[in-house]
């Protein structure tokens, strides 16, 4: 791979990688709850995921989404119902309950359990990259370790959007101190959330 390409590639993957979504709203609010070192730690959840769908993008796999209707459909409800019932959770968060609790309760394998699921229930990420990697790849070189380059870079850059969001909602956890300012935070989250599982269920196989 030349530096040519490289040089299209990496600002290009990296507006990806930093585009608000589900996964980074996420982050934002999984930092604003129990901090910033957490945050990061789950969203090795959302690579593991990630990298999944980049073999699965390799290997031509992909296709299935594009031929098989009802596997998209049902993914897609699967995602959305899930983005949903987070949504949910935030709205109806106790603030007053949290404020006086000192350790977070939920554990990091399960914040990371929600960044897998959150990326894995989003048939069009696959699709993403089944659009967006190959359009950097040599057909003329060996494609496999071109693949495993850009997937590598894509994850690398991926985890410096997770530890940006995350970030972000460190000090939005100091603006939002208080219960009032928390309630207000979580259910902001949640009508985006609501809103991103709405998009997910509108979307169409390409």
């Amino acid at each position: 791979m030349d530096l040519a390409t490289l040089t299209l590639f990496l600002p290009a993957c990296f507006a990806l990688n930093m585009a608000p979504g589900p996964n980074n709203l996420l982050s934002v609010s999984n930092s604003t709850r129990y901090g910033y070192r957490r945050a990061c730690v789950a969203g090795v959840g959302r690579l593991l995921a990630f990298a999944g769908m980049i073999a699965l993008a390799a290997a031509g796999l992909s296709a299935v989404l594009h031929t098989s209707e009802w596997l998209f459909d049902a993914i897609k409800i699967v995602g959305a119902a899930y983005l949903l019932y987070m949504a949910w959770k935030l709205w109806h968060a106790n603030t007053e309950a949290e404020q006086q609790v000192n350790t977070p309760t939920v554990g990091i394998v399960a914040l990371a359990r929600q960044e897998f699921l959150v990326a894995a229930g989003n048939p069009k990420a696959i699709l993403l990259f089944t659009a967006f990697l190959p359009q950097f790849v040599d057909p003329a070189r060996p494609v496999a370790p071109q693949f495993a380059v850009l997937g590598v870079l894509f994850l690398l850059l991926e985890w410096v959007a997770i530890s940006a969001y995350a970030y972000m909602g460190l000090h939005m956890r100091r603006w939002f101190a208080e219960p009032r300012g928390k309630r207000i935070f979580n259910r902001c989250c949640a009508g985006l959330l609501s809103a991103a599982a709405s998009v997910l269920l509108m979307a169409r196989r390409a």
